[in-house]
């Protein structure tokens, strides 16, 4: 297997959080779990997302079967539909921490 970013083993969990670790590709996948959208649409979605990044991550995704060119934009394919229920949960604890006040105090972060 062939060692990605922050592992030697090359391990296929490694290897799929090195791909969603990838800035700005988890905050594409949420934004295209709506539906299909086009590259204005999904880079006004995406807020600060530069036109250039945008592009590098989409052709990234199409590369994993993540993302596919449709007719009416860009759309999740069914491999990426896969993630749907991980992102679920973790957008369910995001949700719980945020409503508990558990979210530890950015100042008391070591830089």
């Amino acid at each position: 297997m062939p060692a990605v970013r922050g592992s030697t083993t090359g391990r296929p969990i490694m290897r799929l959080l090195d791909l969603l670790g990838q800035r700005w590709v988890l905050r594409i996948l949420w934004e295209l779990d709506g539906g299909a959208r086009t590259f204005r649409a999904l880079q006004s979605a995406c807020e600060s997302i530069s036109p250039a990044v945008l592009n590098t991550r989409l052709k990234l995704l199409r590369a994993h079967d993540l993302v596919a060119l449709q007719a009416d934009g860009y759309g999740l394919t069914d491999r990426a539909r896969t993630l749907n229920p991980i992102l679920m949960q973790l957008h369910k604890l995001a949700e719980n921490w945020s409503a508990n006040g558990d979210w530890p105090n950015p100042s008391a972060d070591p830089q």
